[in-house]
C-alpha cells in the first residue's frame, strides 16, 4: 500500500460474478487511484488472494458455486488480518440488509449496499486502509 497525501492507494481485489458491477466498480476505484483484480467467483478470488495478498478484498455476498460469506472465512484462513469490504444488493431470499449483518459477523470490516456511488466507496475504501 502507498501513502499519497492523506490518502492511501492500494492494491485490491474485486470479487463479484456480475461482470458490470466489477467493470462500474473497477472504474470507480481506478478513478480513487487504486490498483485492481478481478475476479468472478469467490474460488477465483481465493486462488488471486494467495497469488498477490492484495491490500484488502471487496466481495460480493450473493454468488453461485462459492457465496461470499464463504469466501470471507477462506480469506482468514489465509490471512487473519485480511481488510474486506462486503458488498450486496440483496439476493432471492434475504434483502442485502440481512446479507450485510451476517458478512460484518463473519468479519468484513465494513458493508456496502448496492448500488452505491463512487465517493462513498472511495471514503469507505480509505476508511479501510487506514485502520490497523
Amino acid at each position: 500500500m502507498q501513502e499519497i497525501g492523506s490518502k492511501f492507494m492500494a492494491d485490491i481485489l474485486l470479487i463479484d460474478d456480475d461482470d458490470m458491477v466489477r467493470a462500474t466498480t473497477r472504474a470507480m476505484l481506478e478513478i480513487g487511484g487504486h490498483q485492481v483484480r478481478e475476479a468472478s467467483s469467490g474460488f477465483s478470488g481465493i486462488d488471486q488472494f494467495r497469488e498477490a495478498l492484495p491490500d484488502m478484498v471487496i466481495t460480493d455476498i450473493v454468488m453461485p458455486d462459492m457465496d461470499g460469506l464463504e469466501t470471507i472465512q477462506a480469506l482468514f484462513e489465509i490471512n487473519e488480518n485480511v481488510r474486506i469490504l462486503a458488498i450486496s444488493g440483496g439476493g432471492r431470499m434475504l434483502d442485502s440488509t440481512t446479507y450485510l449483518s451476517v458478512a460484518t459477523r463473519f468479519g468484513a470490516k465494513t458493508v456496502l449496499k448496492k448500488p452505491f456511488l463512487s465517493a462513498e466507496l472511495l471514503e469507505t475504501v480509505s476508511d479501510i486502509l487506514q485502520v490497523d
